[in-house]
């Protein structure tokens, strides 16, 4: 444990996470983000605080991700579960909701049916039995949480109690994602095969692209967020949370000190898949679109990334790495998109390098170096 007992470890877990200002400054800005769907609604386009529908959508693409980034902070940064498959779960509370979406199309789908377009072209005849009860929101909102969380609590109980850690378990959640990845690939699984779900039309009743719908769905994605991030906070600031970091640095000393960290484990791995699949969902109906690629390896790769670049176990950070990574990519994508890749992968090299604790720890290094030169200031 590099000289440190568990006890210093709690103490460490026991410091506020951020001081009373740096809350106020993340309330100020939840204010200022709940405001702009407004001055969508309110001012008509050409005026000076007008706010594209483009923009709000964009913003509330972010969220989710910045939301499935805070989730996997909580097993990598205060667990040490580094995973590589959270992709899985984000999709799979996407799937859950699209199926809901897709059924609420009706019949104004190419062909005119009951079923959704890519049923009819395969010559289904009837709904397959996982379908059942998917027209239902309050069902299709139950899926998207139930459905990431009983696969993680069956997967993290068997790896878990196996005592698989560190670069196996990482190399074992991302062959089940990329196994996932194919099965949904398939036309025969019901799952729209590659083409996934899309040609959404309304939630709840209401058209899905109308400017009101998105501002909905946009306050829901912030409110969401913020309440992820306060319960997460309540659980790295709990006893739960002190065991978790000293789970994180020491497994074997903790076992030894009478804990068992099987149960520990499992509930944060647990909560972290419904928090991805919660995101997932909320993703769907603003991008319009959910299929297979929201699987690949790749995509649970790059939200190691924005935890990292943000700043792992700070929870805000990986926040702040999300929206940070993500708006170069689309500023990329758009002028450079042969680039990106490699900008993607320059990121996360130079973050490893120069900024092991990612731009909140820079910030915080920051604000300590002017704490300290006022201290010595005042005490001239």
């Amino acid at each position: 444990m590099n000289g440190a007992s568990v006890t210093d470890l709690a103490a460490l877990a026991r410091r506020p996470l951020f001081s009373p200002r740096a809350w106020a400054g993340l309330a100020a800005a939840c204010v200022a983000l709940a405001l702009l769907p407004g001055l969508n609604l309110v001012f008509e386009p050409g005026h000076p605080l007008h706010v594209s529908s483009y923009a709000v959508a964009l913003l509330g693409k972010f969220m989710c991700y910045a939301l499935a980034a805070l989730a996997l902070d909580l097993v990598w940064g205060y667990a040490g579960i580094l995973s590589l498959g959270h992709g899985l779960f984000f999709a799979l509370g996407g799937y859950a909701h699209g199926m809901y979406l897709m059924r609420a199309i009706g019949r104004d789908g190419v062909y005119q049916s009951d079923l959704p377009d890519f049923m009819v072209f395969l010559n289904w005849k009837a709904y397959p039995w996982y379908w059942a009860f998917t027209e239902h929101f309050w069902y299709a909102a139950l899926l998207a949480v139930l459905v990431p969380g009983l696969l993680a609590f069956v997967f993290g109980y068997f790896a878990f109690r196996s005592r698989i850690t560190g670069v196996y378990f990482s190399i074992i959640t991302q062959a089940l994602t990329f196994a996932a990845m194919l099965l949904f690939f398939r036309n025969d699984t019901g799952f729209g095969g590659n083409n996934g779900f899309t040609d959404f039309r309304r939630i709840l009743g209401f058209p899905i692209t109308a400017p009101g719908t998105r501002a909905a769905l946009y306050w829901c994605t912030l409110a969401a967020l913020a309440g992820c991030l306060v319960l997460a906070r309540a659980v790295t600031q709990s006893r739960l949370g002190r065991v978790l970091t000293a789970v994180r640095d020491a497994e074997a000393r903790v076992r030894f000190l009478g804990y068992e960290p099987l149960g520990f484990k499992l509930f944060v791995w647990t909560l972290s898949a419904v928090m991805c699949g919660v995101a997932g969902a909320l993703y769907v109906p603003q991008v319009g679109i959910i299929n297979p690629s929201e699987m690949s390896p790749e995509n649970s790769i790059e939200m190691v990334i924005w935890v990292a670049t943000g700043g792992r176990g700070t929870l805000v950070g990986p926040i702040v790495g999300a929206g940070a990574v993500n708006g170069l990519k689309t500023w990329f994508t758009s002028v450079l998109p042969e680039l990106w890749l490699y900008v993607l992968g320059l990121i996360f090299v130079l973050v490893t390098l120069l900024l092991p604790q990612g731009i909140v720890g820079l910030v915080r290094q920051a604000c300590e170096r002017i704490g300290r030169r006022r201290g010595a200031g005042a005490g001239q």
